[in-house]
């Protein structure tokens, strides 16, 4: 068991780095591409169909790179095909939401002093509502208002909001953030899955069997990936939140990932202009930095307000902290972590420089101990990773008791 959850450990890990490899190789092509279509310039070539160009230069290289404004008047023999980049990032992403959310459910995804679920309950309404952001979403693009992209836009962050907030009615506030950074990410793959190559498939089967290919399945398809477009910085500041719990861990996060998402659109707002050359919009910098201010203020305001100190100590063991606290060494293991890691993992952190309890883990009590048995063992006993630098001077004699307890606790 104790070997499993190293393992364990070690899969989230390969998980993560293959997520934001195959993420950095979807954002990048997807950024090139809208920044290549944005400054393309009327084209030189007087053959039918070809809408723009440009000259580029890169690794020591000219390219010259033509646009057809539907579709050449034949099928090319070698045609690359963008879509494993985005199926890829979705498809590991969901794993490690699996791997650390699902397999960790009591620890990372359930808020009991919010709503009681079990398990299983709290994994079906993850899993779930994943797919309610792309199905409304989608209806809205096929309602008329894809005519309408602004009004469709707002109505889109309207969504994402009313979700931010009815995760944080229910979840831990780390996965509020990740779970809505999910919910946005898989509106932006279904939009590649079911809209964009699809569209792709009718135009190449049109070019095949000698039809004129209608211009409408583009259009379609630019529209989604201009809304992908907007939304993937979001998604990469949520997808990152769970790092720093003055963003998470407030009462405020779902406000907080709202301006996140208006902060999206005034950085690409002002590249998208830039690389259209219709001039270099500063103000919405001056913007994007006013929205950060805010968000800054929030997080100060919204500072996680725990139960008083004595509630806690008095609150009965559950039966999963149980299993930790009946142990003989229990007692020492609190004393050793009271000692050594609560100095920061505190309602009140007496360390210089640290203001809220790292990750929003609290180390205080015999039950929050008990209860974070799991990642103690990690953090400090099957590795040094705490305390950073050794700065409460932890022995090895202590590491080894907390390897000991642990290990009995696991069987």
């Amino acid at each position: 068991m104790i070997e499993f959850a190293f393992f364990w450990d070690w899969a989230s890990f390969a998980v993560r780095w293959l997520h934001v490899i195959t993420a950095i190789a979807w954002i990048g092509s997807s950024f090139y591409f809208i920044a290549l279509d944005l400054g393309l310039r009327p084209s030189t070539d007087r053959r039918s169909g070809i809408t723009g160009e440009e000259w580029q230069v890169h690794g020591g290289g000219f390219y010259f790179i033509q646009k057809y404004g539907i579709a050449p008047n034949r099928m090319p023999h070698d045609l690359t095909w963008f879509k494993w980049e985005s199926y890829s990032t979705w498809l590991s992403g969901a794993a490690l939401l699996a791997l650390v959310y699902w397999g960790g459910a009591e620890l990372y995804l359930i808020d009991a002093a919010k709503v009681e679920f079990a398990a299983w309950q709290a994994i079906a309404i993850s899993a779930g509502s994943l797919t309610v952001g792309w199905i409304v979403y989608n209806t809205l693009c096929k309602s008329g208002l894809a005519e309408r992209p602004t009004t469709l836009l707002l109505l889109l962050f309207g969504l994402l909001v009313v979700m931010g907030w009815g995760y944080n009615q229910i979840f831990t506030g780390r996965a509020v953030m990740l779970h809505l950074g999910a919910f946005t990410a898989t509106i932006m793959t279904a939009n590649v899955f079911f809209i964009i190559m699809p569209n792709q498939r009718i135009v190449v089967k049109d070019l095949q069997e000698g039809r004129t290919p209608d211009g409408i399945y583009g259009k379609i398809a630019k529209l989604r990936s201009t809304h992908n477009n907007y939304l993937t910085l979001p998604v990469v500041f949520l997808m990152l939140s769970n790092h720093a719990p003055q963003i998470f861990a407030t009462q405020y996060n779902w406000l907080i990932a709202a301006l996140v998402f208006l902060m999206g659109v005034t950085i690409r707002h002002f590249f998208n202009t830039h690389h259209a050359r219709k001039g270099n919009l500063w103000w919405t910098w001056a913007v994007t930095a006013a929205l950060f201010a805010a968000i800054m203020v929030l997080s100060s305001a919204g500072a996680p307000e725990y139960e008083d100190l004595e509630a806690a100590e008095a609150r009965p063991f559950t039966p999963a902290e149980q299993v930790f606290a009946g142990l003989a060494e229990f007692e020492e293991v609190t004393y050793l972590v009271q000692g050594r890691c609560a100095m920061c993992h505190a309602r009140e952190p007496g360390y210089d420089g640290i203001h809220t309890a790292p990750k929003g883990i609290l180390l205080e009590t015999p039950q929050e101990i008990a209860g974070a048995a799991r990642q103690i063992w990690m953090q400090a006993a099957r590795t040094s990773a705490m305390p950073p630098a050794n700065v409460s001077w932890m022995e090895p004699g202590e590491r080894a008791l907390i390897d000991a307890w642990y290990r009995a606790g696991r069987g």
